[in-house]
């Protein structure tokens, strides 16, 4: 046992007396309200210093209540670095007039220009080059699109374009020379010549020119855009799906997948403007079946592939090396008794694809799977189609229309054909990381893209909310 002294050393006595006149006021407080409130204004309230010795009691008090207070004190911290770190990260990004700047003192120092017709605008240099130097055009994009904060440079033929380029007017005045208010970044490479902010068409053609993304580590935008009505690529999406005759998985469905294309490297071939970038793109899709009690999981494929992706003005290449695996949920293998298929397979393919004007897009390609389970599983595979994004906006929804078609033909199934249609809107108000919320009603016929049932002949009409980090 401790001594008194010991005690008293650990809670001085005037602490002591301190505590007990706390709680001899309280019971007077619960036994005679009127004679505690009499007490009370008797006695000072008001804040005082606290005395040296009651602070030395405050390590009892921390000590007393074990490690419970101790994990709770640690919450505020966490909190506060949670709220306050992205701010002094913020911080340290160039804004658009640094960027301005920057660029400005590099075509003045690098190549005697003075380019009054440049703008920034969050982070995207537009850049007449109608008047420059042929020589040294390829070079310009290239200096330019390696300054810190860059996210694209847009090279137009002429500085009438500006007026009808793809981002819209300036909402205030520009702190310097050549830098403006912030407006939406282009949505991917190539969108440029195009869309006035009054939503009418834009007169003339089209710029024929392609944005020069920045380089470097974890780059914002990808080199190749993401197909809009591929079934299988990987992106944040939820659709309902009714399936038009017998479908051994219900005829009412919902669909969703979870997943991104991230590039880790982003760089230039040599001294011109032809970039490259690596990366990994990953995505669960998983489909539930809405006609039983508990939305039984239906089946889920999970899709993992190092990548590798090329730009040459509105020529882009996506090669990658991919692993996919199928699974089927608990519940539909108790329901079914369905013999299940392990389907697992490693695969390399590549897809090309060219921009047109208009908001027009082309593709193809193909592959092959190189390790398989079953073994019975056939090799070869070709996939193409085309794209529609309006260049023009309806302004008063701020959305634009979208249409995209996806065809593959596998050698398991004959060469027949799988058709995948999307169509609706992109609204453009709905923006984070550069990305924007798609409504598109969609269409599917042919063998099912679920990956365990890719013997069975399907078709589905659905609509789905669909967005692309």
């Amino acid at each position: 046992m401790k001594t008194s002294d010991n005690r008293e050393q650990l809670f001085p006595e005037d602490e002591i007396l301190s505590i007990a006149g706390l709680v001899s006021l309280a019971g007077l407080v619960e036994r005679q309200p009127g004679r505690a409130a009499k007490k009370i204004n008797q006695e000072s309230i008001a804040p005082q210093k606290i005395p040296r010795k009651k602070w030395l009691a405050l390590p009892w008090l921390f000590r007393s209540c074990g490690k419970r207070m101790m994990n709770a004190a640690r919450f505020p911290a966490i909190l506060a670095v949670t709220l306050f770190y992205t701010p002094v990260v913020n911080a340290g990004v160039p804004d658009d007039s640094y960027i301005a700047g920057y660029a400005a003192g590099v075509l003045k120092g690098d190549f005697k220009l003075d380019l009054s017709s440049m703008v920034v605008r969050s982070g995207v240099i537009t850049l007449p080059v109608g008047d420059l130097p042929p020589q040294d055009r390829t070079r310009i994009l290239r200096v330019l699109s390696e300054i810190p904060g860059v996210t694209a440079v847009v090279p137009l033929e002429s500085a009438n374009q500006q007026a009808v380029s793809a981002f819209s007017t300036p909402s205030s005045t520009p702190d310097k020379p050549g830098a403006i208010a912030r407006a939406p970044v282009p949505d991917e490479p190539g969108a440029t010549g195009i869309a006035p902010a009054t939503g009418t068409p834009a007169t003339g053609t089209p710029s024929t020119s392609s944005p020069v993304l920045a380089t470097g580590f974890l780059p914002e935008g990808h080199l190749f855009k993401q197909l809009l009505a591929d079934p299988r690529w990987s992106h944040f999406s939820a659709a309902y799906r009714n399936y038009i005759g017998d479908n051994i998985a219900g005829n009412n469905n919902v669909s969703v997948s979870f997943g991104e294309t991230i590039p880790f490297y982003r760089g230039n071939l040599g001294r011109s403007t032809v970039q490259w970038e690596a990366g990994l793109q990953a995505g669960v899709f998983s489909d539930f079946n809405l006609d039983t009690r508990s939305f039984n999981l239906i089946n889920s494929d999970f899709i993992g592939a190092a990548y590798a992706s090329l730009r040459k003005g509105r020529f882009s290449a996506f090669g990658r090396i991919f692993h996919q695996s199928s699974h089927l949920g608990d519940e539909f293998l108790l329901r079914t008794r369905l013999e299940r298929v392990n389907l697992s397979y490693e695969a390399a393919d590549l897809k090309l694809s060219y921009e047109l004007p208009y908001g027009i897009r082309v593709y193809g390609g193909g592959g092959g799977i190189f390790h398989k389970e079953p073994s019975t599983l056939k090799t070869w595979s070709t996939q193409y189609g085309f794209e529609f994004r309006s260049p023009w906006r309806i302004e008063f929804a701020e959305m634009r229309p979208m249409l995209a078609v996806d065809i593959k033909n596998w050698q398991q199934n004959d060469w027949n054909t799988d058709v995948s249609a999307r169509a609706g809107f992109q609204f453009d108000r709905f923006r984070t990381f550069g990305r924007r919320l798609q409504l598109l009603g969609e269409y599917f016929s042919g063998f099912s893209p679920t990956g365990q049932f890719y013997r069975e002949k399907v078709e589905y009409i659905g609509i789905g909310a669909h967005y692309h980090f």
